[in-house]
């Protein structure tokens, strides 16, 4: 049962559906009730690390990793699982120097989590980088955006140890240098970070 280990798990934006990205492809799951939703084999997507589901829509974001893969690890697949066949269900591609480790959507925006940077992007409509963030080295991919309209807040790992960058990406504008809250949250690193659906509190944990 080794080859069909679970990569990565995900809840979507409103907690009633969750990801599993597989060794095996990745599954969809409705959480009340318990039914799966969509099933995608590794002959269609290869191994995969991480899956990020829109919402309830048939949008989810793939990253390739694990022991057979199909798509790079530093490529964001954007899969529209409405097209008739696999080919034509992946319908966007970023690509970065470095590999992804984590992803996360709104429906304007989608931000990928590199190492030590985060960037965002204008999204799904003719996708453009907005703008980027820089971090501490980030191997987990540590990065939570809330889904509200109107506390639409990013929060990522900062530059000191256990500190934590607050964005309103509300207010932040593109191509103009902005500078995240910090806060001191604690004196280890940073190992979890969430923000609740309406964007007025964040918990984080130390290592």
């Amino acid at each position: 049962m080794a080859n069909k280990g679970i990569l990565g798990l995900r809840y979507n934006q409103d907690h009633s559906c969750f990801t599993c990205a597989m060794a095996t492809g990745f599954r969809i799951y409705n959480v009340e009730p318990l039914t799966e939703k969509l099933h995608v084999g590794s002959d269609t997507v290869g191994s995969v690390s991480q899956v990020e589901m829109l919402q309830r829509t048939n949008i989810v974001a793939i990253v390739g990793g694990g022991t057979t893969p199909k798509f790079a690890e530093n490529t964001v697949m954007i899969w529209d699982d409405t097209r008739k066949d696999s080919e034509s269900k992946i319908v966007l591609e970023f690509t970065f120097a470095q590999p992804v480790v984590g992803v996360r959507m709104k429906r304007d925006r989608l931000i990928v989590v590199l190492r030590n940077q985060v960037h965002v992007f204008s999204f799904p409509n003719s996708p453009q980088k907005l703008y980027t963030f820089h971090t501490r080295d980030n191997p987990k991919g540590l990065c939570d955006v809330s889904p509200s309209l109107d506390n639409e807040l990013l929060v990522f790992p900062g530059y000191k140890c256990g500190s934590l960058q607050i964005v309103d990406l509300s207010t932040t504008e593109p191509d103009q240098s902005s500078s995240p809250v910090t806060i001191n949250a604690h004196q280890g690193e940073l190992a979890c970070v969430a923000i609740n659906p309406q964007g007025t509190l964040v918990a984080t944990a130390s290592k």
